[in-house]
């Protein structure tokens, strides 16, 4: 995982709300091994069936942060619905509430999950559909959203652990890591009759 400090960029503006995980990326797109490549089928359900939806909308191409109605990545855990996102490019998702599961996921990715009061949702999604140019930054190191332009900036939380896990690039692999040399050292005097792995 990349280190996440500060993502700019423009926005996509979804103003739908109960967004769940089968609607972000549909359950035929699951069957794929990879990581990769998740991001064609990005709202492909939505996307198909009508043509104005915003993905589709030349206006909103290269859009970095995603900003959305309450409720979130509701649904199944799948955790293929943030590589979806982050596979298409999406760095930061602006909503008043997430689900659990999905928020967890994000964070495991370096996905962004903003969390912000309606009011402020509400600003940016009207902020981005009069201009579409609008510049939006989300910055982990400050725990700060912003479009200067349209005159909002706001606070969000992000535990301690979270946003150091972000700004340092550590997904659970890069955690486990960091410990390597003790991990090393165990495995040099533990037991022979204890379990072990064999390379081939």
């Amino acid at each position: 995982m990349q280190p996440v400090r500060t993502i700019t960029g423009t926005a996509l503006p979804l103003d739908r709300a109960d967004v769940d995980t089968d609607q972000i990326i549909p359950a035929v797109w699951l069957k794929r091994v990879e990581r990769t490549g998740f991001g064609a089928g990005l709202f492909s359900g939505w996307r198909e069936q009508d043509p104005e939806f915003p993905l589709n909308r030349p206006e909103h191409a290269g859009a970095k942060i995603l900003i959305a109605g309450p409720n979130f990545g509701i649904g199944s855990s799948r955790e293929h619905a943030v590589w979806a996102l982050t596979d298409y490019g999406f760095g930061a998702v602006v909503s008043p509430r997430f689900g659990d599961i999905f928020r967890t996921n994000a964070t495991k990715a370096g996905l962004v999950p903003v969390v912000v009061e309606p009011h402020v949702v509400s600003a940016l999604l009207h902020a981005v559909a009069a201009d579409p140019t609008t510049i939006v930054t989300v910055d982990v190191e400050r725990r700060l959203v912003s479009a200067p332009s349209a005159g909002i900036e706001e606070s969000f939380p992000l535990d301690d652990f979270t946003r150091h896990r972000l700004l340092e690039g550590l997904d659970d692999i890069g955690l486990t890591l960091r410990h390597a040399d003790v991990i090393a050292e165990y495995e040099r005097v533990r037991p022979a009759w204890m379990p072990a792995v064999v390379r081939v």
